[in-house]
This record gives C-alpha cells, structure tokens and sequence, in this order.
C-alpha cells in the first residue's frame, strides 16, 4: 500500500493535488478545536462586518466569525462524509466479496438485494425519514442512513472483482490447502480491491458530502449542527446575499467546492493507476 502512494505521489499530479487540497482543508478543520468562540453561540461578535485583519472572513448576521465557523463546519461535514463512506464501504466489501465468491443461489440471493437498494430513490427516503423522525435527528443518525443506502453500486463493482478472483489459480490453491471462505476472501482477495475501495471511497465521499450540503441547505436536517450546508442554509435565511452578506456563502461553497476537486483527483488518479498501460505510461512519461 505504501509503495502504491509513493508511486502516485511521484508519478502522477493529479493525486499529489489532491493530497495537498484535501491536506489544506483537513488544517483547516483541525482549527476547530483551537476556536476562540463555540460553534454554537452567536452574537460572540459584531455582525455583518466586511473581511478584515480582526476577522478574516467576516461575520454574520448571527454575531459569528465566518473563519472559525467554517473551521467547526468542514470539519463536521468532513466526519459526516467519511462515516458514511467507512460504513458503506463495509457493507459493499461484505456483499461484493462474498457474493462473488459464493456464487450461484448466495450470489443471485445477494444480488436481488443489492439491486432493490440501487433502484431505491435515496433523496425521496431521506426527505421522508426527516419528517418522519424530525424530534430524534441528529448528524449520527443522518450519517447512518446514509450509509446503509450508499453501498450498492460499489458492492456490484467489487462483486465483479471478486468473480475474477475466483477463477484464479491461487483461489484453488489456496482452497485446496484448506483455508475456508471467510479466509480466502479476507486473506487472498481482499488486496486485489483495495484500489478499487479506495477509489469508490473517495466517490461515495463526495456523494454523502453533496447529500448532506443539499439536505442542510433545505432545511432537512439538524441545521444547529454546523456543517457547510448548515452555513449556507443561516445564510439564506438571514438573506446575506441580498444583503451585501457574500463573504457568509461565498466561504462555504469555496471550500466544499476544493473539497470536491481534491476527492475527485484522488478518485481519478487511483482509476489510472488500477489501469496498467496508463501507470507504465504516465511512469515512462515521467
């Protein structure tokens, strides 16, 4: 795994990219817990006031530094997004190797839910769970659900891989010297989708990221939880850009919008490197 990074951050300029935006923000994030002011409280300072050297970003019009307030934010829609992909990521290895290596009626049994849950309109469900547990939500809560609908088109994927596996000589072998399902899989072909894991992690992050920015800037979630799309929405309700108040959704979109590049050059980077003639390429280029 280590050799894998060392050779894309050597080789290959979109993961090094990546790499530093995604370090910039997670600094950041990091911030947070140094913040002179709680996340939570407002009219800590004066309102509407423009970018300066007191406060870098400006306030808003809830008395609250924008700087910091973004620091608490990115962090917590950061958390949200690698709970998610973390949770999904589980569940789609789970149903994606084992499915793959089963087969037939294990297979077909595991498929039939995998493809109930791709069909599922996942926006629709969300909006719906809100309503339905308005009293009880909370960032946790959101996160879990999210996850447990976010994996199945990473399960098909990795259940793809898998079936290639199994046809492998190795595979036989390694049956043969009597290791069982759960450690063939686990031992033997977990590592050849790992890169396919990594790529579909920073996929997944950036879907949860973008469901929970939509969701919050609607109103459908905890909004007192800052989160990016928590500031964007404040920022509408109070509305800041109608008001001259730019800097309070200019700051967020700026940074959720890095976030999105600095994932999607990881993604894109590791589909490159799974691909052999592209690696030699880009190496030979180098």
């Amino acid at each position: 795994m280590w050799k894998i990074l060392r050779d894309l951050l050597r080789y290959n300029w979109e993961f090094t990219t990546g790499v530093v935006l995604l370090g910039i923000v997670a600094a950041i994030a990091l911030l947070s817990f140094v913040s002179p002011y709680p996340p939570l409280d407002v009219y800590v300072v004066a309102p509407d006031m423009p970018p300066s050297m007191e406060h870098w970003l400006g306030t808003t019009s809830r008395g609250q530094d924008v700087f910091w307030q973004l620091s608490a934010a990115i962090r917590n829609t950061l958390a949200f997004g690698i709970v998610v992909a973390v949770l999904s990521r589980v569940i789609a290895l789970a149903v994606g190797l084992f499915a793959g290596y089963a087969g037939g009626p294990v297979d077909r049994l595991l498929m039939s839910v995998n493809d109930t849950f791709i069909v599922v309109p996942i926006f629709p469900i969300l909006v719906l769970f809100y309503f339905v547990m308005r009293d009880q939500m909370s960032w946790a809560l959101l996160a879990l659900v999210a996850a447990c609908l976010g994996w199945a088109y990473d399960a098909r994927l990795i259940r793809s891989v898998a079936l290639s596996l199994k046809t492998r000589e190795f595979t036989a072998q390694s049956a043969f010297c009597g290791m069982g399902a759960r450690e063939i899989v686990t031992r033997e072909h977990m590592p050849y989708v790992m890169p396919v894991v990594f790529t579909t992690t920073m996929n997944n992050m950036n879907w949860s990221i973008g469901l929970e920015v939509t969701l919050s800037v609607l109103g459908f979630t905890d909004v007192n939880t800052p989160t990016i799309g928590g500031m964007i929405y404040w920022a509408n309700q109070h509305a800041a850009l109608v008001s001259g108040i730019w800097w309070w959704i200019a700051a967020p979109v700026a940074l959720v919008v890095i976030v999105f590049i600095a994932l999607f050059l990881l993604a894109v980077s590791m589909n490159e490197y799974i691909d052999p003639r592209s690696r030699l390429a880009r190496m030979g280029g180098g």
